[in-house]
């Protein structure tokens, strides 16, 4: 199971496409653009989230709960070659994340409910998924899609993304499909999510650029408001 190296700091903001104009201009100044970008500087993210019957990790995120988890596979401009598992952990604002790569046929036996293969994985986090998914019944619940721009920054360990276009599944419940059956995510969606990951400290020259924008930090989950439409 690969793991961060540490608990890391994130925050959000909502913001309009013109501050993210002005955001964009200013970081490009000191931050590098994430090599694996596409050659508009982006790339397609889909995460298919996993829930219990009683919506668990959705209710702990709308009541605020300090510490949660949730599971989520991923993969990356639809390219089913690469796809991982993840669990994300938060504490108290501070996030960890394990992620462990999972083959295409793997990730349809789980989909499909066949999780044998599960068991004696050589992913201690696959085998943990394994045991949830039969003492929480743990199930897949909606693949949340979005257009993210990411840049990077050596000191501290930064990462500034700006997410866009993000869609829900609604209640169609067939995953990993070649052409996704979804919606846009509009009503009350600001235009940008912005997003700021660092170990312990943020650098100054990136804490003045989101200070001098007079943003506002806000809690924010592309999952919540993708299960808002099912």
């Amino acid at each position: 199971m690969k793991q961060t190296e540490c608990y890391r700091h994130e925050l959000k903001y909502e913001i309009t496409y013109l501050q993210y104009l002005e955001l964009r201009n200013r970081l490009k100044l000191v931050m590098q653009a994430d090599p694996y970008t596409n050659c508009n500087g982006c790339y397609l993210i889909r995460s298919i989230y996993f829930d219990n019957y009683t919506d668990q990790a959705l209710r702990e995120k709308v009541d605020g709960i300090s510490s949660r988890e949730k599971f989520r596979i991923r993969y990356y401009n639809d390219d089913f070659t690469f796809i991982t598992l993840e669990k994300k952990m938060k504490d108290h604002g501070l996030c960890i994340k394990y992620d462990a790569e999972i083959k295409r046929r793997e990730c349809e036996q789980l989909l499909q409910g066949e999780l044998d293969w599960m068991r004696n994985h050589p992913s201690s986090l696959v085998q943990e998924l394994y045991v949830k998914m039969h003492t929480q019944v743990l199930r897949p619940r909606v693949l949340v899609s979005y257009i993210r721009e990411p840049y990077i920054y050596s000191a501290g360990n930064v990462r500034v993304t700006f997410d866009s276009h993000i869609r829900t599944t609604l209640y169609h419940r067939t995953f990993l499909e070649d052409h996704v059956k979804d919606i846009r995510v509009s009503l009350g969606m600001p235009d940008m999510v912005l997003e700021i990951k660092y170990d312990a400290f943020l650098p100054d020259v990136i804490r003045k650029i989101i200070q001098m924008n007079g943003i506002r930090l806000q809690a924010f989950s592309k999952y919540q408001v993708c299960r808002k439409f099912g």
